[in-house]
C-alpha cells in the first residue's frame, strides 16, 4: 500500500482488519455458554448490564451475591449501567430482572459481541493509535514502523482471545493505561492522572501498575525546580482525589445512598480478601511452588492463615517491584533541576532526550520516563507473579509494556525476543480456560498468525543463538509435547489436576525471567541517563560521558541494544525480515 501510494489508507485498513478478527472470534463459543446454573463471565457481564437497570446505586453491590455479585469498581458498573440501557431500548427481555438469568438468545449474543467491539473502536484502538504517534514520532520514525507496532499491537491474541472470545472488557482499563502513558510524554501530568484513576476505576487490577505511575508522578515533582514541584503535586494531588471522589459519589451521597456508610459496599467487594490464596492453577510463584511447598497447610485453617497468607504475598510483591519504583525516584532526584534560572536551549545541551513527542508540549517530558514502561512491566509481573488471588486472565496487564516495548524495537533485539517469547506463552498458560470455553481452534490460529505478522520463528536455527532463543525453543516444544500428551493420555484420576500442573510449572519459569529482565533493563536505563549518580543534572561531565547512542535511548529498549547499529544494512535486514521494502524505508533510523 505504501508503494502504490495509499498510505493514507494503511491504518483505517489495519483497523478494519483487527475489528474483522474479532468478529470472527467472536462467531465461536464464551465463557459459560450453555452450562448453567451459573454459566461463565459472559453470563456476568451480562448480569450486571441486568441490575444496574433496574436497582438503585446502592444495590449494585449487595444484590443477590451468590449470582455474580458485582464485584468491579463502578465504572465498569457505570459501563454497564450504559450498555444495558441501550440494549433494553432494542428488547428489554435481553436484561429483564432475575427472568432473563442464562439468556443465549442469537440476536442478545450478538449485541453483547458488539458492546466489547464498540468499547474497542471508541477507547483501546484510539489509545493505541495515539501511542504509536507519540512514542514513535515523525521524523525520527516511518509511516510505516509506526504502522506496523500497530498491526503488532492489534492483533496481540492474548487479549482477543480473553475479551472477544472468553468474554471481558480488559481492553478498555487497557486503553486507560496508554492513555496515561501518552498524556506523560506530552507532558500533561493531571490529564495522564485523570485516565489513570479511569483506569482504576473500571477494573481494579490496574493497581498493578500504580506503583510505576505513583513513583513516575514522585520523580517527576523532585525533578522539577521550587515552586513548580509544589504547585505539580498540589495539582496531582486535587485531580486525582476529585476523579476518585467522583466515580464514587453516587455510594455516599444521600438520596442516592441511603448512607454515607454504603461506599464500603463496593470497596469490600473490589478487594477478594475473603478468598483463598488462589483458585485456578495459575502460572505465578504461589501456584508453581505449591506442587512442592504446601502453602495452605504451613499457614494453617482459618482466619489466621488467611491474614498470613495475605501479608507474605503482599511483602513478596512489595519486594518485586521495589527496585523499579526506587530507580524511578531515584532518577528523578538524580536528574533534579538545581538551576532553574539556566535557559531550556542551555540546558538541552547537556540533558538526553530519551523521548520524542510528536506535538511540541510546552516543557519536554523528564528524562526518565524512558523507564516507566519497564517499570510498568517490573511492577505488574511481581503483582502476576506474588499477589493474593491472581487469575490466569491477569498475565494481561504485564503483557501490555511488554508488547508496547516489543512494537517499538528492532527485531532480534531484547524487547522484541522477549515480547515474542512471552506473548506466546501467556497464551499457552491461558489454555486450561480456552480449553474448557471451546477455543481451542482460535487459539491455535491466533497465535500462528501473530507469530507470522511480527517474523518469530521459536525454532527457526540462525546464528547468534542466544539465551532467549534457547529459552524459547525448550519452552515451545514442551508446550507441543503437553498439549500431543492432553490429546493421547486422560489425566490420571489420582492427579485430575496433572496436565493444568504441568502448564504452570512450564511457563512460571518464563514469566519470573521476564520480570528480572525487566528489573536489569531499569537498572541499564537509568544508569546511562545518570540518574543514579549523587551529582547534579546540569553537570557537564555526567552527560560527557555518555555515548552518543545512550544519550538517544527512546525508552523501549535496554541500553545495549542501541548501541548495536542502525542505518542502511540495519534496514536492509529488517525490511527482508517484515517484506516492507529496501534500505529507504525508514524503519530502522531516527533513534535506533
Amino acid at each position: 500500500m505504501h508503494k502504490r501510494g495509499m498510505r493514507d489508507w494503511v491504518v483505517p485498513s489495519i483497523v478494519a482488519f483487527a475489528v474483522l478478527l474479532k468478529v470472527c472470534i467472536g462467531v465461536g463459543s464464551y465463557s459459560g455458554e450453555a452450562t448453567p446454573p451459573m454459566y461463565g463471565d459472559y453470563e456476568a457481564q451480562r448480569h450486571w448490564m441486568e441490575l444496574t437497570q433496574h436497582l438503585p446505586f446502592r444495590q449494585w453491590y449487595t444484590y443477590d451475591l451468590q449470582y455474580w455479585g458485582l464485584d468491579y469498581p463502578p465504572l465498569t458498573a457505570y459501563h454497564s449501567w450504559l450498555c444495558g440501557f441501550i440494549g433494553s431500548l432494542i428488547d428489554p427481555s435481553w436484561f429483564a430482572l432475575d427472568t432473563s438469568r442464562g439468556i443465549e438468545t442469537p440476536s442478545s449474543k450478538l449485541f453483547m459481541r458488539m458492546t466489547v467491539l464498540v468499547s474497542d473502536l471508541l477507547i483501546y484502538i484510539p489509545a493505541l493509535i495515539l501511542f504509536t504517534r507519540t512514542f514513535l514520532p515523525s521524523p525520527t520514525r516511518s509511516s510505516r514502523s509506526r504502522s506496523f507496532a500497530l498491526l503488532t499491537l492489534l492483533l496481540q491474541p492474548a487479549l482477543i482471545l480473553v475479551d472477544n472470545g472468553h468474554f471481558q472488557f480488559n481492553s478498555i482499563m487497557l486503553g486507560f493505561t496508554i492513555l496515561a502513558l501518552c498524556a506523560f510524554a506530552r507532558d500533561k501530568d493531571e490529564l495522564g492522572a485523570v485516565a489513570f484513576v479511569a483506569a482504576l476505576g473500571f477494573k481494579q487490577m490496574s493497581l498493578y501498575y500504580a506503583p510505576a505511575i505513583g513513583s513516575y508522578l514522585v520523580a517527576k515533582c523532585l525533578w522539577l525546580p521550587a515552586p513548580a514541584n509544589v504547585r505539580l503535586f498540589t495539582r496531582l494531588a486535587l485531580v486525582t482525589g476529585a476523579s476518585f471522589g467522583i466515580l464514587f459519589l453516587p455510594f455516599f451521597l444521600p438520596p442516592l445512598a441511603s448512607s454515607p456508610l454504603d461506599i464500603l459496599n463496593p470497596i469490600s467487594r473490589i478487594f477478594p480478601f475473603s478468598r483463598g490464596l488462589f483458585e485456578d492453577k495459575v502460572a505465578n510463584w504461589w501456584c508453581a511452588s505449591n506442587v512442592v511447598i504446601k502453602w495452605r497447610r504451613i499457614a494453617g485453617d482459618g482466619e489466621a492463615g488467611r491474614r498470613w497468607l495475605v501479608r507474605a504475598s503482599a511483602g513478596l510483591t512489595a519486594l518485586g517491584f521495589l527496585p523499579a519504583v526506587v530507580g524511578l525516584v531515584k532518577a528523578g532526584w538524580g536528574l533534579r533541576v538545581r538551576e532553574p534560572s539556566v535557559k531550556k536551549a542551555d540546558r538541552d545541551i547537556h540533558e538526553p532526550k530519551p523521548l520524542e513527542v510528536s506535538s511540541t508540549p510546552t516543557t519536554d517530558p523528564p528524562p526518565f520516563i524512558s523507564l516507566l514502561t519497564y517499570a510498568l512491566l517490573s511492577s505488574s509481573a511481581s503483582f502476576f507473579l506474588f499477589s493474593f488471588q491472581v487469575h490466569e486472565k491477569t498475565i494481561l496487564l504485564p503483557l501490555l509494556p511488554l508488547t508496547l516495548l516489543m512494537s517499538a524495537a528492532t527485531p532480534e533485539s531484547a524487547p522484541w525476543k522477549w515480547g515474542c517469547l512471552v506473548n506466546n506463552v501467556a497464551v499457552f498458560s491461558m489454555w486450561p480456560l480456552l480449553r474448557r470455553d471451546g477455543l481451542a481452534v482460535p487459539y491455535v490460529a491466533l497465535t500462528v498468525l501473530w507469530d507470522r505478522v511480527v517474523g518469530y520463528n521459536p525454532f527457526g536455527v540462525r546464528a547468534g543463538v542466544g539465551v532467549v532463543e534457547v529459552l524459547g525453543l525448550v519452552v515451545h516444544l514442551a508446550a507441543i509435547g503437553l498439549h500431543l500428551l492432553e490429546l493421547v493420555i486422560p489425566a490420571p484420576a489420582r492427579y485430575p489436576d496433572l496436565f493444568p500442573v504441568l502448564n504452570v510449572l512450564i511457563c512460571t519459569p518464563v514469566f519470573g525471567l521476564a520480570w528480572l529482565w525487566s528489573l536489569k533493563c531499569g537498572v541499564e536505563v537509568g544508569w546511562a541517563l545518570g540518574g543514579y549518580s549523587s551529582s547534579s543534572s546540569s553537570s557537564p561531565s555526567i552527560r560527557d560521558s555518555k555515548s552518543e547512542s545512550q544519550q538517544q535511548h527512546s525508552g523501549f529498549e535496554p541500553i545495549e541494544e542501541v548501541a548495536t547499529g542502525s542505518g542502511a544494512q540495519w534496514g536492509e535486514d529488517t525490511a527482508r525480515r517484515r517484506n516492507v521494502g529496501g534500505p529507504d524505508s525508514g524503519v530502522g533510523d531516527g533513534v535506533w
